[in-house]
């Protein structure tokens, strides 16, 4: 039964946390590799149970899951469970909802909540933040120090520093996320096949891909040194090999800050326009609306740190000088602050430990 306990060895009862998680377009799996990190990292501490919608991607495994259809079944998940925290990364929320939740669950978390239900949590990472000057609630962490980059990020970190420079036949890896809806891989790949010098192209495409992939192997059959990588397949080792990335602008540029790598970036749509991250102070070439992007700026842009050193060497300096990646440890700490003084609020003592 959801009501039951796990008794740990020492016989004191193991608190609850309940993470809830459903697809939110453009952010891919970065958010279910999120909570996977989270959970491993205090699976010895509490009771951990996965809340999967239909929507919801798959919860790692060895870890105890629980269906809902809807909204209502949601709310009568967490009366039955009656979780000490939850932890909810399911895109935009809505101040009613959360409240009424509020009346269930001694302490609340969401990740990257651009909704007005945001407010009235425990806590909120923003992770994702948006280019504005309005004043944030004292709740809500925004900024890069809360992205934790998992294992095979971190593996690779900074490996731009240790790189040479582009040899005669430099790498460019294009990758637009899980989904891509606007079909910027098509858009990208369609102007890469005009560059006349020698390149080599790999397109990294999404495991909720909706469009066409028989058009792209075609395309890249029309060029040499190309070629489309489907999922499954390990992007971080892809991307380690490139010599400028092509990517949206969501998660996929802090994981590439993480390592240090020219990058050109496209929004995939207004929401990912707005955000504040992946810009020239920080080490990338961002370009606007990928639906709106011209031939030759996006080539110009592609060429630009492959043609001029410095440029290259500029832009991995920026990266990997904001030391991005390490938030793990003071996001689980912050959790685990949560578990144990409930419905405090979040001063000092709580956005202190993301510094």
């Amino acid at each position: 039964m959801l009501h039951e306990r796990v008794i740990p060895i020492d016989g004191q009862e193991k608190k609850r946390i309940a993470i809830y998680l459903s697809q939110s377009e453009g952010k891919g799996t970065y958010p279910a590799r999120r909570a996977a990190m989270i959970a491993h990292n205090l699976a010895d501490e509490a009771d951990i149970i996965f809340l999967c919608g239909a929507d919801s991607p798959s919860a790692p495994d060895g870890f105890r899951t629980l269906s809902i259809a809807n909204s209502t079944a949601f709310l009568q998940a967490i009366t039955a469970m009656k979780p000490d925290l939850l932890i909810r990364d399911s895109g935009s929320t809505f101040r009613e909802e959360v409240e009424q939740i509020r009346e269930l669950v001694p302490s609340i978390i969401h990740f990257d909540d651009f909704g007005d239900g945001g407010n009235s949590a425990d806590l909120v990472f923003q992770t994702l933040y948006a280019d504005s000057n309005d004043k944030v609630p004292d709740h809500y962490v925004v900024g890069i120090e809360s992205y934790m980059a998992d294992d095979e990020i971190v593996s690779l970190k900074q490996i731009g520093l240790r790189k040479e420079r582009p040899g005669p036949l430099p790498h460019l890896v294009i990758s637009f996320g899980d989904e891509d809806a606007g079909n910027l891989t098509y858009r990208a790949l369609r102007h890469m096949m005009q560059l006349q010098i020698p390149l080599k192209v790999t397109v990294i495409i999404g495991k909720q891909y909706a469009h066409d992939t028989s058009t792209l192997r075609m395309m890249a059959l029309g060029r040499r040194n190309t070629i489309i990588v489907e999922h499954p397949h390990h992007f971080s080792e892809i991307y380690a090999d490139a010599d400028v990335v092509l990517c949206a602008s969501g998660y996929m540029p802090y994981e590439v800050a993480v390592m240090g790598i020219p990058c050109v970036v496209l929004a995939q749509n207004d929401f990912e326009l707005g955000l504040a991250f992946p810009k020239e102070q920080h080490g990338f070439i961002h370009l606007g609306l990928g639906r709106k992007i011209k031939q030759s700026s996006l080539l110009n842009a592609v060429m630009e740190p492959l043609l001029h050193e410095p440029l290259r060497k500029k832009a991995i300096a920026r990266q990997t000088a904001l030391g991005i990646g390490d938030g793990k440890d003071a996001v689980c700490e912050a959790i685990r602050y949560y578990l144990e003084y409930p419905k405090r609020p979040a001063g000092k003592e709580t956005l202190n430990m993301l510094h």
